[in-house]
């Protein structure tokens, strides 16, 4: 796949598919959004960001049009059966053939799922609120599966990523294990390792088989990032689908 793409590099099964779109790929969107920013309420134009849509579908011979979501740092988890348009959810399941499951960040962490036997997909949206409300343990829960596998996709790397003590708060309060994914920066402030704390989340739920990580979306060109370009920031996708062929 050309470098338009992020492809996870994991153990899924032959009838998954994965990528994640950069700005690179084959959008419309103007500066500062250029060129593929997939996110309807960036600030970009609807009918840009549409259009966007429709190119990513056909760059990647998607089997359908993803499911996108309203993303509200939650933990609710959408079933992606192809109905409705942009359920309010951070996360979403889908078992069977055909199906596209889409996750828009610009910081956060997009997690994707695959079962043992490729018939059932997730993917998540973790931003430190939902992550600390336990949106990828919904996810894991609501596939029903006790074989799973996780993939973590681009997101803000720890060096970056500067936290207040009511964050550091929302985790070791609950894990002191957390702990550990903390690096004192200046007085109550924190560098946040957002992957660790979403390995000991997974972990916790018996998910056991765990890649991806080691991004840095503010200092990767390549992906939008809200922390590094503000308000103005387009939305990149992390998506999961099962081919038609599925068995």
């Amino acid at each position: 796949m050309p470098h338009e793409w992020i492809v996870p590099h994991w153990n899924a099964p032959a009838s998954v598919g994965a990528a994640v779109s950069t700005r690179l790929g084959p959008g419309m969107s103007e500066a500062p959004y250029d060129r593929l920013n997939l996110g309807l309420r960036s600030g970009d134009e609807p009918s840009t960001v549409l259009a966007n849509r429709s190119a990513l579908r056909d760059a990647l011979a998607l089997p359908s049009d993803p499911l996108w979501l309203r993303q509200v740092h939650g933990t609710a988890v959408a079933e992606g059966d192809g109905g409705g348009f942009e359920p309010e959810a951070d996360a979403a399941v889908a078992r069977g053939p055909g199906r596209v499951l889409a996750i828009l960040t610009a910081d956060c962490l997009p997690a994707l799922f695959v079962s043992a036997d490729g018939q059932t997909i997730g993917a998540a949206h973790a931003g430190w609120r939902g992550l600390a409300a336990g949106v990828l343990e919904r996810t894991v829960e609501q596939m029903g599966g006790t074989d799973i596998q996780a993939w973590l996709g681009p997101a803000i790397g720890q060096a970056s990523f500067e936290v207040g003590e009511e964050v550091r708060a929302a985790f070791v309060d609950t894990d002191a294990r957390a702990s550990s994914a903390f690096v004192a920066n200046r007085p109550g402030h924190w560098l946040c390792d957002i992957y660790q704390l979403a390995r000991l989340r997974l972990s916790s739920v018996g998910v056991r088989h765990v890649s991806g990580g080691g991004f840095d979306t503010r200092t990767d060109d390549r992906l939008y990032s809200y922390r590094r370009d503000g308000a103005k920031s387009g939305r990149f996708a992390s998506l999961i689908w099962t081919n038609p062929s599925s068995r």
